[in-house]
């Protein structure tokens, strides 16, 4: 059985995870971000040793979503070592985006 860790902010979490960590910035009225929801739920299946995704909500946490510069939603950004590496704006559909995300783990 694995354990969570816990970490006191997001900069922490993502420097201190040992998989990259993808984020999923999104806000609970965006249609696009609701269907991407599921869609990453089917990433996470496949991926989940591999990779640890995280939720964002911007409407709450704006401050993240201003210094990551984000504009569109849903924004996917990818971290390794605490380090932005990818950025996907939109819904992309979960075969796609495991290949996508495969080729940079």
């Amino acid at each position: 059985m694995t354990t969570k860790k816990q970490f006191n902010s997001f900069e922490e979490m993502l420097s201190g995870s040992d998989l990259p960590v993808l984020v999923d910035f999104y806000a609970d009225w965006c249609g696009p971000c609701q269907m991407m929801a599921t869609i990453l739920q089917q990433v996470n299946t496949q991926l989940k040793d591999r990779i640890r995704i995280v939720k964002i909500d911007t409407e709450k946490y704006t401050e993240l979503a201003t210094q990551y510069q984000i504009a569109a939603l849903p924004t996917l950004v990818l971290f390794k070592q605490g380090q932005p590496v990818e950025r996907i704006e939109g819904v992309v559909q979960a075969p796609q985006l495991v290949q996508h995300l495969q080729s940079l783990l």
